[in-house]
């Protein structure tokens, strides 16, 4: 939980028992109802108990007049009956969904039917977000909150102390803030590979086949009935002939995005999250394709079985992502260990994308059925970064040579079937890694 410097000491406070209050954990039982009594009360009623005391045990009169000072002050503080009997919170907050590195804004407002006093809050907030700032006024809390990482989190809940008039005597209410969705920030990615085939719709990838596209592949003689306004005026002066300019086909493309989280690897060096790397390259390439019109769908395996039917339009990205924000808390589910493929998320000749860090072996099974369905498959890895050895540590060094050898042994075992594997640098365009699948167009296995 992290906080600004604090502008007073009381905010400070705050801060440091919020941030305890974070470490804890959310609280799981409710606070209690009544009004108890407050820190100035305490203080008050310690100082006239002890003074009282010592002029009984002294037999020095004088003392007395030490505690009646402090009775005095909670006789003069006593609110009387303007002490409120319904005290309730409303949080307003904004935005419910947002990016990785955004701000979310909290507005807390107490309502209640009589006067209060100062207002104490303990902020206990969620995974995934973190503390930016903090006001506290008469009348509620504001609180702005950055999310860290994406993810369907809980944002928290808030315990408020509020004093009454006097601030001799103080109720807690909590404020649960909800959930908010953050959603990962794409790679950069722009490139859009094609396989071999593809459906008969309409797009803006350039096919073998004539059609009705804008990229001239020829020219062929003139057939009568064709319009006038595709005439290659220079070669029908250079041949005498009416020639007509001849145009490549443009189709669209189906893409499907295959999410292993099976592992979710942290590397030692960067502190690198192999989930949320597989992500962010996945969504950034998930918006490439949707740019061009295509349809893409999600399969995410590992834990409990996720997909979603290819689809086109601004809405498919936050489709997919919001299919898969629930993966961390999924991934203790304990499913078959080679899932079985949905038919609707693959549809006939998609080009498919794995996104793994190619740590576990079931997920070759996984691709093995890809290959089963036809489909033409890439493999996106996801790099880990090697574990730490010492360098007197020969056991760790062997251990570190069989951990190679066992990941190369996988991106063999998916060259041999003919699978290009292409390695993702976190950090840099998706394109890089992309940029060799555009040299031919990736076939696929019969179906």
């Amino acid at each position: 939980m992290t906080a600004p410097p604090p502008a007073d000491p009381a905010t400070a406070r705050i801060i440091v028992r919020s941030a305890r209050a974070t470490a804890d954990g959310l609280p799981s039982t409710p606070p209690s109802p009544h009004w108890r009594a407050a820190e100035r009360t305490l203080r008050l009623l310690s100082v006239a108990t002890v003074a009282a005391a010592a002029a009984l045990v002294t037999g020095h009169g004088w003392l007395l007049a030490l505690a009646a000072a402090p009775a005095a002050l909670l006789a003069l503080a006593a609110p009387g009956g303007s002490r409120p009997t319904d005290l309730d919170t409303t949080a307003t907050v904004e935005p419910r969904r947002c990016f990785e590195g955004e701000r979310i804004t909290v507005r807390i407002e107490i309502r209640h039917d009589g006067r209060i006093g100062p207002l104490d809050p303990t902020i206990a907030l969620g995974p995934g977000v973190a503390l930016e700032g903090l006001t506290v006024r008469p009348t509620g809390v504001d609180l702005a909150l950055r999310a860290d990482s994406w993810g369907r989190w809980s944002l928290g809940a808030v315990d408020i102390d509020v004093h009454d008039a006097g601030a001799l005597a103080r109720r807690t209410v909590r404020t649960d803030l909800g959930t908010a969705d953050v959603f990962p920030v794409p790679a950069t990615a722009r490139l859009t590979p094609i396989p071999v085939r593809l459906p008969e719709r309409l797009g803006e990838h350039t096919t073998r086949h004539d059609g009705t596209g804008v990229e001239v592949v020829g020219v062929r003689p003139y057939v009568h009935g064709e319009r006038q306004r595709r005439i290659h005026w220079p070669s029908t002066t250079r041949r005498g002939s009416i020639q007509i300019n001849q145009f490549a086909a443009e189709r669209a493309s189906d893409a499907v995005v295959l999410l292993d989280t099976f592992d979710d690897v942290h590397d030692p060096a960067t502190g690198l999250s192999s989930l949320d790397e597989s992500l962010r390259a996945a969504a950034g390439l998930t918006r490439a394709y949707l740019r061009r019109h295509d349809r893409v769908g999600l399969i995410a395996v590992g834990g409990q079985l996720r997909w979603l039917t290819a689809g086109s339009g601004d809405r498919q990205l936050h489709r997919m992502v919001e299919s898969v924000l629930e993966v961390r808390q999924d991934r203790a589910h304990r499913g078959p260990a080679l899932p079985r493929l949905p038919l609707p998320a693959l549809p006939g000749h998609a080009l498919v994308y794995a996104f793994t860090p190619l740590t576990d072996q079931r997920i070759l099974g996984v691709l093995g059925r890809v290959g089963d369905h036809g489909n033409p498959l890439v493999v996106v890895e996801i790099p880990v970064g090697e574990p730490v050895v010492e360098a007197d540590d020969e056991t760790g060094a062997l251990a570190l040579r069989l951990w190679h050898a066992e990941r190369e042994a996988m991106r063999a075992a998916l060259r041999a079937r003919g699978v290009p594997v292409a390695r993702y640098t976190p950090g840099e365009a998706l394109d890089l890694a992309l940029a060799p699948l555009l040299r031919r167009r990736i076939g696929g296995g019969s179906r």
